[in-house]
């Protein structure tokens, strides 16, 4: 009987969370596909194109989605067998809560186990398509569109305007053209009374017919304006125009491969190992930048027979008062200072120099770390938040989407900030990564616990009868008196 209701629970708690999952994975999409509409609309990227990206993107976000699926449906699972009063006879025929839990908590445990594969073989692998063809979809240039009216600059060395344009789209009339591609100002221009655009072969050309126009061209040579100014009339011109650099090109994929978001466990270790030696030497080099300029740090002949002139000459110490400078010549104190002016600017460049490679080094650790230690995190948030949404359902005893989906996205929320804030607080350094990428799952577990503790005694945590009931009594504690007029 046992095994036939662990197959019950699985069977009833696999069809909610395949839902959960694709409506959760299909909310981020849309969340992503806002946040960078404007820059995607415009740019004539394909559909092709544009289905990459969003496919590329969807498998990012597969570690955000999976633990909200987990966490809606196992409260909506046990929220439905507790509405249907199945939780009742279950717990009435000697099975325990945490017996009941058992099976699902091994099948959330092998689901976990696949997240942390498919997060360290195939999230660093999605996250290089991704990123790689978002940075190509942001940089590209926006589809040439001349408006009537408008200057256009869009192509480079040139300037468009266009009085006016037909219905067609394609005919044009007061048409002013400035060629600047000789970097000499608006020593070129031409004017047309009408004309059409037209697309070149492969949309890589734009072609101007124009019609009953004029060019104009002032002179240049050696640098200097000669005066002189051709003016050519035309009945019929063709301007032909390169659009190259309005075609959609791909960045090469090797230039991002060195990211920490592009690498699995291994290629993390092995990039923290590097990193904190590199650390270490920053460290042992900067007494190597100090030794030239301070000489008791030197270990060489000058350095030991100072020490045993101080030593045995008392005095010279005495000499010194409140000033070196007073143990120098006077011919040679401009000479002295200019050297110690030297030495210390060279000093200073040379730590400063040290400093900002130790902070970079510093942060690309800290990267390189937080990265390591959210392929467990995300992975262990599926069972954290099981552990959360089970005995919340047991709870609240209510099926369906309301308000299990109302309970699940504030827990899901509380637990999303708290990830990242501690994401942030081990990136600027004052936790260490360990701490920060931990800190949701050390505070939601002792909740776990005590809703697990709650679900156990048939806590009354969510019944609104209950604070009815304890307000009544607040309530009785302080009766209104009736002021009756006689």
């Amino acid at each position: 009987m046992i095994k036939k209701l662990d197959i019950l629970i699985i069977r009833s708690f696999v069809g909610p969370f395949i839902v959960t999952f694709f409506v959760s994975l299909f909310v981020l999409i849309m969340q992503f596909f806002w946040l960078y509409m404007d820059e995607m609309i415009g740019k004539g990227i394909s559909i092709w194109m544009l289905t990459q990206l969003l496919v590329y993107m969807s498998t990012t976000l597969v570690p955000l989605a999976l633990p909200l699926s987990v966490l809606l449906s196992s409260i909506m699972t046990f929220g439905s067998m507790g509405e249907n009063f199945e939780l009742v006879a279950i717990k009435s025929s000697g099975i325990s809560l945490l017996r009941f839990m058992r099976p699902l908590l091994v099948f959330i445990t092998f689901i976990s186990f696949l997240a942390f594969l498919f997060s360290n073989n195939v999230i660093p692998i999605a996250n290089l398509k991704a990123l790689s063809l978002l940075y190509d979809v942001r940089n590209a240039k926006p589809t040439l569109n001349i408006r009537p009216d408008q200057f256009n600059n869009d192509i480079p060395g040139y300037s468009i305007r266009v009085g006016s344009k037909d219905k067609d789209g394609k005919t044009i009339h007061d048409v002013i053209i400035y060629d600047h591609t000789d970097m000499t100002g608006n020593n070129k221009v031409v004017v047309a009374k009408e004309g059409q655009i037209l697309s070149g072969e492969g949309k890589q050309t734009l072609v101007f017919k124009l019609r009953d126009g004029w060019r104009y061209e002032e002179g240049y040579e050696h640098g200097v304006h000669n005066m002189n100014q051709t003016r050519v009339h035309f009945a019929k011109w063709d301007k032909t125009f390169d659009l190259s650099t309005f075609k959609f090109t791909r960045t090469n994929e090797d230039l991002f491969k060195n990211a920490y978001q592009m690498m699995n466990v291994a290629q993390l270790s092995e990039n923290i190992d590097s990193l904190r030696k590199t650390k270490s030497r920053i460290t042992k080099t900067i007494n190597g930048y100090i030794t030239p300029f301070f000489t008791v740090t030197n270990n060489g002949k000058q350095s030991e027979q100072l020490a045993i002139n101080l030593k045995k000459d008392s005095s010279t110490v005495l000499k010194y008062d409140s000033s070196f400078l007073q143990l120098v010549p006077d011919s040679m104190r401009g000479q002295v200072m200019s050297g110690v002016i030297s030495n210390v600017r060279s000093f200073k460049s040379s730590m400063d120099i040290t400093v900002l490679d130790k902070r970079l080094q510093t942060d690309n650790y800290l990267k390189f770390d937080v990265e390591w230690h959210r392929k467990f995190t995300l992975s262990f948030a599926c069972i954290l938040l099981f552990l959360i949404g089970a005995p919340l359902g047991a709870i609240i005893r209510k099926g369906g989407l309301g308000m299990p989906l109302v309970i699940a996205v504030a827990f899901f929320m509380t637990f999303h900030i708290l990830n990242i804030t501690g994401e942030k607080l081990a990136k600027a350094a004052s936790v260490l990564p360990w701490i920060g990428m931990w800190m949701s799952t050390g505070i939601l577990l002792p909740v776990a616990a005590w809703l697990i503790n709650a679900a156990r005694n048939d806590s009354q945590v969510f019944n609104k009868e209950v604070y009815v009931r304890i307000w009544r009594k607040i309530r009785n504690l302080f009766p209104v008196k009736d002021n009756a007029v006689a």
